[in-house]
């Protein structure tokens, strides 16, 4: 059977529409991985010309105060404090898992846009997930991680990336892509 042109059409104007909504979302994305990029190094800038950076290591997790980390039965817990004022870029989570805001109030932008979450809250972080963090009032922010490491340097290796290309990340919203199979398959 020869294939056409016309053979291939399903309605055009939703496959236009998915595929324009797909390839937006994945423009977005890296446009959002490229910003994060920029306003990292500008953050480090602005930390070391304002004699701020001293207390990077701290808020980043390398000393206790500011974050606490508990181990229980093939779990790791971690629990961060973060003033009021502060702006955080988390690293890049490799896993899934759920995250607990006991205190406070914070803006969170993603590659999903920006919401305000106040304490009480709780939620899912997805593989992939990395954030911008604005402090309004002090948060408390808990994270629960399924690992049988026992060191925080080792549970830091499973489920933190490096980057964006060391893993493959099974959340991408494939939505559209369905569609479109869907829309093939009945087509037959």
């Amino acid at each position: 059977m020869e294939i056409t042109s016309s053979a291939l059409k399903i309605n055009e104007d939703i496959v236009q529409k998915d595929i324009s909504k797909f390839l937006s979302d994945k423009e977005n994305k890296l446009k959002f991985r490229k910003k994060v990029k920029e306003f990292e190094a500008a953050l480090n800038d602005f930390s070391t010309e304002t004699g701020q950076d001293e207390n990077l290591p701290a808020i980043q997790g390398y000393e206790e105060g500011y974050v606490t980390h508990d181990f229980a039965d093939g779990q790791y817990i971690r629990a961060i404090t973060m003033p009021e004022g502060l702006v955080v870029s988390t690293k890049i989570h490799a896993k899934n898992h759920p995250f607990f805001v006991m205190k406070g109030k914070c803006s969170v932008y993603t590659e999903n846009g920006m919401e305000t979450i106040e304490a009480p809250y709780h939620g899912i972080t997805y593989s992939g997930t990395k954030r911008l963090l604005y402090i309004h009032e002090e948060c408390v922010w808990i994270t629960v991680h399924r690992t049988d490491k026992l060191s925080v340097e080792e549970v830091e290796e499973e489920v933190i990336a490096k980057n964006f290309d060391e893993k493959e990340f099974l959340t991408i919203d494939t939505k559209q892509i369905d569609n479109l199979i869907k829309q093939l398959r009945n087509k037959q």
